[in-house]
């Protein structure tokens, strides 16, 4: 995929040079949700260390999407944006009938380029990246922030209870 344009956000893959900063935006993106699920009082950065390594593993995975938009170069900032996507094949059903199932990991902006587009950019990317492997529904978790946005671009409330255990 080249550089995609879009209000002004030129939208790239990620490559491994990408790594450090791609650490840093996916670290805000947990900072900003607040709460102590996603920022346990017990937890330590070890998780950034093994977050490098998986990330570095996903960046040439079939079933995996990572978009950036680049900074303009001001200050020390490298990434002015980024977005993780991955594809999950489950059991063809009904209401699922090839079972690929999109999952839009994080979308995250530096707060020094928010306001400009780059998240949008980056989500019609991956849309269009579900759409060219024909996946038959994308689900993801919106922020109170971001909702707006994934709205607009479609999404809706989701019909499945959700549920979660941790061993």
């Amino acid at each position: 995929m080249g550089q995609r344009k879009g209000n002004g956000s030129a939208v790239r893959q990620a490559v491994e040079y990408d790594l450090v900063e791609l650490v840093r935006l996916r670290a805000l993106l947990f900072e900003n949700l607040g709460g102590h699920f996603f920022s346990p009082a017990s937890a330590d950065d070890d998780w950034l260390d093994a977050l490098a390594v998986v990330l570095k593993e996903q960046l040439t995975a079939d079933a995996v999407r990572i978009l950036v938009v680049d900074g303009d170069g001001d200050g020390d900032r490298g990434l002015a944006a980024c977005g993780i996507a991955t594809i999950e094949q489950r059991l063809p059903g009904p209401h699922l009938r090839n079972g690929r199932i999109g999952h839009v990991i994080g979308v995250v902006t530096d707060p020094s380029y928010r306001r400009r587009g780059h998240s949008r950019s980056i989500m019609r990317g991956l849309l269009d990246w579900f759409g060219e492997r024909e996946v038959a529904r994308v689900d993801l978790y919106a922020s109170a922030e971001g909702e707006p946005l994934y709205r607009e671009l479609g999404f809706t409330d989701h019909p499945d209870p959700a549920l979660y255990w941790r061993p």
